[in-house]
Order: structure tokens, then sequence, then C-alpha cells
């Protein structure tokens, strides 16, 4: 069995000369020679000297600039312990912002600067919150650092504008996309994976027997860390009795390789364009799936364990939703009770008109 080095980062080296001598080179760290016999007090004290020793990195950027703060907080906690996933798209938001403002004072920046930034976006909303919510991200790590006194972001408000986000599929699409790939086929096992447990793409994929417990489904979402129990329903209980049971992946790639999330998502969307369904999408199967909850009359809770999140406040948009159909359709109905009810008296008084 090979020996572990005592001196991690000492290699032996012959010179020129032909004498052994003991070099130490680790990252971050000056490299030397240590003196003395390997092993003697000498290279000890030595070795653990370098050990100690750091080199001094002139830092990239101008002090004080957003370019300077974003490679602080990039090398911080606060960003390192972010999920991989945020912290690439993170990444994204913070070198285009940095292309156009890294070069300016974080100092220099205030609220009204700020409301100027945001009001540039204001024909996209949302591209105008999500620089709200980055400025705000960097600035709270700066005030933290003691690199500005107030966050001057503070008291901006985001933009208001309605939206329903992504398309929630419609039983008709349903239908549709089942009846082009067929119910044998790995698109539609997708797809009622994902409509009947609510999980997300990076969830999905990552869902095998190992998450089966009788008759449900558990799983922990990736992205808040909440817990989903879902019942398995007949028409998924149909699909996965053609998985072989020791499967760990229901879904995977050619060869049997795990999807990555992005690679799944790309996957799907082809199978959607392919079933004549280019605006379906991975998520609007688990609005599809909470609409139908809400429809059926499950409470806020029952929907807020089925999306695995952590709170009943988007769930209690689908409730109010479903609620208002509800209404809607009831209201309709005692319209119509009443129009006919009218009808009928009319009709009895016309006759007895014309009976007189």
């Amino acid at each position: 069995m090979r020996r572990r080095n005592p001196y991690p980062g000492v290699t032996r080296v012959v010179d020129r000369h032909g004498k052994e001598r003991w070099r130490f080179r680790m990252k971050g760290r000056p490299s030397s020679y240590l003196p003395g016999p390997y092993g003697s007090k000498e290279f000890e004290r030595a070795y653990y000297a370098a050990l100690d020793a750091r080199i001094e990195v002139a830092p990239r950027f101008d002090p004080g600039t957003f370019n300077w703060l974003v490679e602080l907080y990039r090398a911080a906690p606060d960003f390192q312990n972010l999920k991989a996933r945020f912290q690439r798209n993170l990444a994204l938001e913070m070198e285009r912002f940095c292309r156009e403002h890294g070069h300016r004072s974080v100092a220099g920046l205030d609220a009204e600067i700020v409301e100027i930034l945001i009001g540039r976006k204001a024909g996209t909303p949302a591209a105008a919150n999500k620089l709200l919510k980055l400025l705000r991200r960097l600035c709270t790590f700066a005030v933290k650092r003691k690199i500005i006194r107030t966050d001057p972001t503070y008291g901006v408000k985001p933009i208001r504008y309605a939206t329903d986000g992504y398309h929630a599929w419609t039983e008709a699409e349903i239908a549709q996309f089942e009846a082009h790939h067929g119910t044998e086929s790995k698109a539609v096992l997708a797809m009622r994976l994902m409509l009947y447990t609510g999980a997300a793409r990076q969830d999905v994929i990552r869902l095998g027997w190992q998450n089966v417990r009788e008759n449900l489904i558990v799983y922990r979402r990736h992205k808040t860390g909440g817990e989903a129990v879902v019942r398995i329903h007949p028409e998924l209980a149909e699909v996965l009795a053609t998985i072989p049971g020791d499967k760990m992946l229901f879904l995977t790639h050619t060869g049997g390789r795990p999807y990555k999330p992005e690679t799944f998502a790309n996957w799907f969307k082809d199978q959607c364009r392919a079933a004549g369904l280019p605006h379906c999408s991975t998520h609007g199967l688990r609005k599809a799936g909470a609409t139908r909850l809400a429809e059926h009359g499950a409470t806020e809770f029952e929907i807020m364990t089925f999306l695995g999140h952590k709170t009943p406040d988007e769930a209690r948009t689908y409730v109010k939703t479903a609620n208002r159909v509800r209404l809607a359709d009831s209201a309709a109905e005692k319209l119509l009770s009443n129009h006919v009810e009218r009808l009928d008296i009319n009709r009895r008084k016309a006759l007895k008109l014309k009976r007189k």
C-alpha cells in the first residue's frame, strides 16, 4: 500500500549538480526549497513557515467599483453557499450589469440613480425588477462589509405588472400530447410524472423507485428543500408499471445516463413542438396539476404539499382562481335558471290571455 506523504506539497528533485533537494509548491503559497535533511527539525520549521505564507494577490479592479464589489461578493460565503444553478444565473446577471456599469463607484449610487436605472427598463418590467433585486443584493453585501453606510435601494419599489407567468396546460393540450406520442412513450412518462407529482424539471430527473412509498411518491424539492408527498394517480401508475423495479431513475438519457435539468428541458420542449404545442413547457405542467387540484376542491395546504412549497402563498392563487371560476359558473346557472323561469311565467300568462 502506498504511504501517504507526511509533507503535502513537498517533492524530491535532483539539481544539475546531482544534489538531492526538497521543493515546496502549493497553490496560493510562494514556492521555495526547504533546507536541511528531509524530516529534520530545520526542514520542518521551514515547511510549516511555507504553509503559513500567502501570496498577496493584487486586486484585478479598482477598489470601490462595482467590478471590485462583485469580485468580493463572489468570493464570499454569501455567494458560495448558494445552490450551483442559482450561482450560475446570478453570475450571468452580475456580468451583464458590470459590462455597462462595472467601472462606476459603488458609493456614488443613490436612490435617484437606482430609479433611473430601473426606469430605463420599464418597457420590460420583469427585467427591471430583476435588476433591482440584483442591486439590492449587492448593496446589502456592501453595507455588511462597511463599504457603504446605507442601502440606496431601500424604498425603491419594483414595477407592478400583470402576468400569468408560464402557460398552464389545458386538458385538450394534454390529450393532444398523449395522442401524438402514445402512452408507452418516454415523452408521456415524463409528462405524467410532472403533471401528477408537481415535480419541476430538476426534480423529475432524480425520481426513481427509491421515491415510491406504497402508493405515494415522496421527494424533496431541489429549489426550496421542501418535502413533496403525492398519491400516485392511476394514470401515472399505468406508465410506471412498464419500468423495471430496479431502475433508480425513471427518466434517463441515451445509454441510461442521467439528465441535466437544462438538457431535459430542451428535450421535452422538442417533444412539445413535435406534438404541435410550442407554447407548452415543463413548468406549465406543475401549474396544470395545481389547477386541477384547486378545481376539485383541494385546500391551500394540500396544493402547497403537492408543489413542495414551504408556505401556502402561491397555492392560495390557484384556490382563488378556481373559486372565481366556480362562482362565475354558479352565477351563470342562477341567471339561466331565472331566465328560464321568467320565460315559463310569461308563457303561462300568454296562455291565460288566449283562453279569455
